[in-house]
């Protein structure tokens, strides 16, 4: 039997609630995953119904914009130059920025992503310690779902006190399409190139697919 108008409308209300819920447990730093997130909003609400993740990222991109403001925005054209910056250190490397900074969606809580690609870890490290960036660590994690090898993940934190995430991949993943969790499209993200042109026309232009 398929839902009257009434009852779609009193679904999409009640995701919607769950959606703004998980939404602020992420923003505030309570649940670092969507699923997670999602999963203990729906418990507090008393609601058997969850949202898509994109739905908690478009109530996280509001919950950011009346929170942050203006100081948002600032804050998005000064990531986005020093990854740059970044992305141009290592440019033999292959850099692309993805993530919130790519996407246009930061919070209080992002930080620069930039995916890079090399054999050779010791290599990045040392590049990264001959250019005076602060490394906060480094963590490797298992081969992902798309078929993409193991990562390594280095760590670092910039004078402004922004940081700095840099996800180490092999050569071989360089034209590896991989999909987005939270919006489901491909994470394109951007090159040096790209992102050069975005700072210089649009720097506050977004990278999110339209519902």
């Amino acid at each position: 039997m398929s839902m009257t108008s009434s009852q779609r409308n009193h679904l999409r209300d009640l995701r919607k609630k769950v959606a703004r819920e998980a939404a602020l447990l992420l923003y505030i730093s309570q649940e670092k995953e969507f699923k997670q997130a999602k999963e203990k909003a729906a418990k507090a609400l008393g609601l058997k119904v969850l949202p898509t993740n994109s739905e908690v990222a478009e109530e996280l991109d509001l919950i950011a914009e009346e929170y942050e403001g203006g100081e948002r925005w600032s804050r998005l054209v000064r990531m986005r130059r020093e990854a740059l910056e970044i992305m141009e250190m290592l440019a033999s490397f292959h850099p692309k920025l993805i993530g919130s900074v790519w996407r246009g969606t930061i919070t209080k809580n992002s930080d620069i992503d930039i995916v890079i690609f090399s054999q050779s870890r010791e290599t990045i490290l040392e590049t990264l310690r001959e250019k005076g960036l602060k490394i906060l660590g480094v963590e490797t994690t298992p081969s992902a779902k798309d078929g993409s090898g193991e990562a390594f993940h280095i760590f670092t934190e910039l004078s402004s006190g922004d940081r700095v995430e840099l996800v180490v991949r092999k050569q071989e993943d360089i034209d590896r399409k991989e999909r987005c969790d939270i919006y489901g499209d491909l994470k394109r993200g951007l090159t040096i190139e790209q992102l050069r042109n975005i700072l210089e026309k649009d720097p506050l232009r977004r990278f999110v697919p339209k519902r």
